[in-house]
C-alpha cells in the first residue's frame, strides 16, 4: 500500500521570507522523517508529496496513492486547513484526519463554539470581534481572554491576552486586528486548572488516549499557554497526568465534543475549569501536531503508555476503516 505524505515544511517557508511566528504551525524535517519512518515500520510504502501546490502538480501529472497521510496546515484563508482534503476529495483519494467541513469549522474558534454550545457542551460565554466597532457590543463579565479566531500554536496569545477593563479590551483588540484581520475571539476567562485530552478514532467511535494537565512553573507568572510558553515549554510548564476524577470528567467532555463535531482519526480537545469547578471546552485541534518531542499529543500519549509508532498505527487504522481499505 502506497501512502503519500502531505505537509508544510517550515524551512521551505522560512526560505521564502516568512517569519518564525508565521510558520509556527508548520513542521520540521524531523517530524516528517519520524512519521515516514513509523509508516515504513508498519509495512507501508511511502511517497513524500509536500504542500498543496506540490500535491496539485502531482495530481495533474497523474500520480495517485492508496491513502494520503495529511498534516498540511495551509498558509492563506479561513479554509486553509481544508484545502488539501478538498482537493483529495475531488480526486477520490482517501486521507487521514478530518474532512474539509470539519477543518474549516474548527479553524474558526468562534464558529466552533457556537456549534459546541448549541450541542449542550459547557464552554465560556464569548463574542467575536471582526472590527473595532464590535467591541462596544460586548457584554461579558471581566476578566476576559482575547485571541485570534483562526490561529493555532498560541499565535497572538501573550501576557496581554487576559484583559480586566474595557480600556484594556479595546487596546488589545485594536493591536491584534492589525495582525489578524480575520477576527478575534473574546471569551470569559476561566480561572481554574487547564487540561488537554488526546483522542483517537472517528466521531462516535473516538476513544481517549489520555488527559494531561498543564502546570505553570513559579517563574512563569502569566499562567497563559501562549506562543512563547509553547515555544519554551521545558522552562515554562510541567505536564502531568491528573487524578482519576477530573480525568474522567475531561474525557467525557472531550469525547462528546469529538463526536458532535465529527472529528476523525486523531487530535486533541483543550479544556479549562471554571470558577465552579466545571470543566469547559476551550478549543479542539483535529489536526494536532505530531512532533515526537515537542507536540502535546505525542507528549500526553507517552504519559499513557503509547510509543510514537502506536500513535501512527492507530491513526492509520482509523483512516483505513473509514475508507474500507
Amino acid at each position: 500500500m502506497i501512502i503519500g505524505l502531505t505537509y508544510d515544511l517550515r524551512s521551505d517557508y522560512l526560505k521564502e521570507g516568512y517569519s518564525e511566528e508565521e510558520t509556527a504551525e508548520f513542521d520540521r524535517e524531523s517530524t516528517i522523517a519520524a512519521i515516514e519512518a513509523a509508516l515504513q515500520q508498519l509495512g507501508y510504502e511511502t511517497d513524500r508529496i509536500g504542500h498543496l501546490r506540490h500535491l496539485a502538480a502531482r495530481l495533474v501529472k497523474g500520480d495517485r496513492w492508496d491513502l494520503v497521510f495529511n498534516i498540511c496546515e495551509g498558509m492563506y484563508g479561513l479554509g486553509r486547513e481544508a484545502q488539501v482534503p478538498a482537493l483529495l476529495d475531488a480526486y477520490r483519494i482517501p486521507y487521514t484526519f478530518s474532512d474539509a467541513l470539519v477543518l474549516s469549522l474548527t479553524l474558526h474558534k468562534g464558529m466552533t463554539k457556537h456549534v459546541v454550545r448549541d450541542g449542550g457542551i459547557a464552554t465560556p460565554d464569548f463574542a467575536v470581534v471582526e472590527n473595532i466597532n464590535d467591541i462596544a457590543g460586548i457584554d461579558l463579565p471581566y476578566p476576559l481572554f482575547v485571541k485570534p479566531c483562526s490561529e493555532g500554536t498560541g499565535k497572538g496569545i501573550n501576557s496581554l491576552s487576559k484583559v480586566n477593563t474595557p480600556e484594556e479590551l479595546k487596546t488589545v483588540c485594536t493591536g491584534l486586528l492589525q495582525r489578524y484581520p480575520s477576527g478575534l475571539l473574546v471569551e470569559e476567562f476561566l480561572p481554574g486548572r487547564e487540561f488537554t485530552v488526546g483522542v483517537l478514532g472517528t466521531g462516535r467511535e473516538g476513544y481517549p488516549v489520555g488527559t494531561m494537565e498543564i502546570l505553570y512553573k513559579k517563574e512563569d507568572t502569566n499562567s497563559i499557554y501562549s506562543y512563547q510558553t509553547k515555544s519554551d515549554y521545558l522552562k515554562s510548564v510541567e505536564y502531568v497526568v491528573p487524578e482519576k476524577e477530573i480525568s474522567e470528567k475531561c474525557t467525557a467532555l472531550a469525547l462528546a465534543t469529538w463526536s458532535l463535531l465529527g472529528c476523525r482519526d486523531g487530535g486533541r480537545v483543550d479544556i479549562r475549569v471554571d470558577r465552579h469547578g466545571v470543566p469547559s471546552f476551550i478549543e479542539v485541534n483535529p489536526l494536532a501536531g505530531l512532533d515526537k518531542v515537542h507536540s502535546d499529543l505525542p507528549i500526553l500519549a507517552y504519559k499513557h503508555g503509547y510509543d510514537f509508532e502506536r500513535i501512527i498505527r492507530e491513526i492509520m487504522d482509523s483512516a483505513r476503516k473509514r475508507a474500507n481499505i
